[in-house]
């Protein structure tokens, strides 16, 4: 089912609850940090690589000094990789039933992360899985490759995700 909720009232673009448990957005303020503990967010895991252009400076230390985990994987907007995917659905997977935060810098490279965790770790059918990848964006000819190849990877055939 598509979860017609708008977008998350936060300073991050492109803010969603994708599932219970798992946010994702494109780049945190502080403000939108200090309210994660009210959420019950354990754990931050940010996509975007240190030199993106968005990047809130002190992040990581703004992240642990509320307690909260916080892990980054960079991901190249050109050159996604596979293995990247997996290292996300391991973190996934270490954090258990825990609230998790995902983002990047505009929640492209997330939500698409997102798309793929719904499709191939949680078992949904695709409409649900596009969601909210579909209302950020439809992803372009690198993305879609990176998709074939992480849906390939764990043996399922490709599917292009429908247009916004």
């Amino acid at each position: 089912m598509n979860d017609p909720t708008p977008p998350l009232a936060f300073d991050a673009e492109n803010a969603y609850l994708a599932f219970e448990g798992l946010w994702c957005s494109g780049q945190l303020s502080a403000a939108d940090i200090a309210r994660l503990p009210a959420l019950g967010v354990s754990t931050v895991i940010n996509l975007a690589p240190p030199n993106a252009s968005k990047i809130l400076v002190g992040e990581a230390e703004q992240v642990t000094a509320l307690g909260l985990n916080y892990v980054q994987i960079p991901v190249s907007w050109d050159a996604p990789s596979p293995h990247q995917f997996e290292l996300f659905a391991g973190v996934m997977a270490a954090v258990g039933h825990q609230a998790v935060w995902l983002h990047c810098a505009r929640n492209m490279r997330a939500s698409a992360f997102v798309y793929l965790y719904r499709l191939l770790v949680r078992g949904e059918g695709e409409p649900q899985a596009a969601w909210p990848m579909s209302q950020v964006w439809t992803p372009n000819p690198a993305w879609q490759q990176w998709i074939t190849a992480v849906r390939s990877a764990r043996g399922v055939g490709a599917v292009r995700p429908g247009p916004r």
